[in-house]
């Protein structure tokens, strides 16, 4: 999965493109600052982070600000002996509707095999919308900021690394018992 095919580049575009898909296009007045977190515990975890990264990259009307090194944890609320969880947070400049990004986010789930045969299963790949902007939404398919980010260190731990004004001392202490540690770089290339 190192990098994101022209199939893969068409299909996250129809997942967002009103003039392919004919069925979104509820785009932002103005660039938005979103942070999407990256979790994966099932293949090669790192490998399948990277691609993804790359395909964020990829969304139309989207550019990737800044990515975290990536993260390494024990499985939470997990079947015993599931495989450690790799993890990363991603800053995208977006034109993009919450809700569009939100679908661009899981089309991209889908093309790395992501299957939800039961709450909290391993998995390929997980994609969550943490941030958008200053947005508070809570609708039936999205809530933001993500309701439980502020519980998980494997998610304020990347996301105070690439936007540290976005995490409080006193948070990132709250979670410091959970196990996290910074596995190393993220390995795709960056922006420029």
């Amino acid at each position: 999965m190192a990098a994101l095919s022209r199939s893969q580049q068409v299909a996250a575009t129809e997942a967002v493109d009103p003039e392919r898909s004919g069925s979104l296009g509820h785009f932002a007045p103005a660039p938005v600052l979103a942070f999407v977190g990256l979790g994966a515990n099932l293949g090669n975890a790192p490998a399948t982070l990277a691609w993804a990264v790359q395909a964020l990259a990829a969304l139309p009307l989207t550019h990737l600000v800044a990515a975290s090194s990536l993260y390494q944890t024990a499985p939470q609320d997990c079947e015993p002996d599931s495989p450690d969880y790799f993890n990363a947070v991603a800053q995208l400049q977006t034109q993009l509707s919450a809700p569009d990004l939100l679908t661009a986010l899981q089309e991209l789930e889908h093309q790395a095999g992501r299957q939800r045969p039961y709450r909290n299963a391993p998995r390929t790949l997980d994609l969550d919308l943490l941030l958008y902007g200053e947005a508070h939404i809570d609708s039936a398919q999205l809530t933001v900021p993500h309701p439980r980010m502020h519980q998980r260190a494997f998610v304020l731990q990347p996301l105070a690394e690439i936007a540290p004004l976005r995490v409080s001392a006193q948070q990132l202490q709250d979670v410091a018992n959970q196990g996290v540690h910074q596995a190393g770089p993220l390995n795709f290339l960056q922006p420029s």
